[in-house]
């Protein structure tokens, strides 16, 4: 809590009258609702190992706010709060470095799609995003996580895990291993992507979970949020990772596997949604791939996790043993 305060004060917040509660449930960073005389407040710890390059996050998240502003001021654009320091930034030593956002009245976020129209209107939200950001020069965006949802190079990770990683574990898992590699053909069309001039690269999200999309009280979408992420890439990887994340009634994290299933009703949604925004700027030759994106993301998820059991669960850590070989089954 004495950290939160330092923070807070960072910002000119009272120390002496905050309320702070932890919201959320993402892999990467922490978030807390913060109530300060009471005004409403996010604020949210950026995971710096991961995030090597933390300004170029804040270079991004101007870039996109200075290109809305002139552009489509409309939008509601939830930007970071500027600290003392004149950044959006503030680092406590020895701690981490954390942000703050206002908190957008009367919005809330969801864990989980858990109707068909929460899918729509999150497949909308993003599609929006891309198509008004269409015309900003995406040279000027900077990566913010190198390689991302790069298949191939995920899928040499996993091959070099195969050979180098924990072998106790590798001969445990044989017979996942080979269905895994049995799917290799996707990363095979993934290549072809690269190559096809039909594939622009546009500003993309990265991580469409339906927690970073806020509702209003009528739960219609008001925008996207949490823009880490956001940087040069395909369409696959938004409307992939929404596949991987709504059209299952159960999330990574289940064990119980009957439980997993794709709801036909959630993929049409996004579909719907995603092209209401988007039937005018993808090509013939993406939306060919529409379904392809999906295949895509869940298995270079699968693939992700399972590299990560066998190099000891480095990357994403685990609660508990055979946690990242759950998530791979899972997937």
């Amino acid at each position: 809590m004495e950290v939160l305060q330092q923070v807070l004060a960072a910002y000119g917040l009272d120390r002496n009258h905050l309320q702070t509660k932890v919201i959320g449930s993402g892999l990467i960073h922490r978030t807390w609702k913060v109530t300060a005389n009471s005004e409403h407040y996010i604020l949210q710890e950026v995971n710096d190992n991961v995030f090597k390059d933390s300004q170029a996050i804040s270079d991004n998240i101007k870039t996109i706010g200075s290109y809305l502003q002139m552009h489509h001021p409309h939008y509601l654009f939830v930007e970071p709060i500027t600290a003392f320091n004149g950044n959006t930034l503030v680092t406590i030593k020895g701690e981490g470095l954390f942000r703050l956002f206002p908190f957008v009245k009367e919005s809330h976020t969801f864990e989980v799609a858990a109707t068909p129209q929460h899918a729509y209107e999150a497949a909308m939200q993003f599609g929006r995003f891309t198509k008004l950001l269409s015309e900003l020069n995406v040279k000027k965006m900077k990566i913010t996580l190198p390689s991302f949802h790069d298949l191939t190079l995920r899928f040499v990770q996993f091959k070099d895990a195969l050979q180098n990683g924990n072998q106790q574990r590798i001969q445990s898992c044989q017979q996942l291993i080979q269905q895994l590699l049995g799917y290799g053909f996707i990363e095979k069309e993934y290549k072809g992507i690269l190559k096809n001039p039909q594939f622009k690269k546009r500003v993309t999200h990265h991580d469409t979970k339906i927690s970073n999309v806020l509702f209003d009280a009528n739960d219609k979408g008001l925008c996207v949020i949490d823009l880490d992420t956001v940087m040069p890439g395909y369409f696959i990887s938004d409307v992939g990772d929404m596949m991987r994340t709504y059209l299952s009634p159960v999330n990574e994290e289940e064990t119980n596997f009957s439980k997993i299933e794709v709801r036909d009703e959630f993929y049409k949604a996004i579909v719907k949604g995603y092209l209401s925004e988007m039937q005018n700027e993808l090509s013939t030759g993406e939306k060919k791939h529409f379904f392809f994106a999906g295949q895509s993301m869940m298995y270079m998820q699968a693939i992700r996790f399972l590299t990560d059991y066998f190099n000891d669960d480095l990357y994403y850590g685990s609660k508990y043993p055979g946690h990242n070989l759950n998530r791979a089954m899972n997937q």
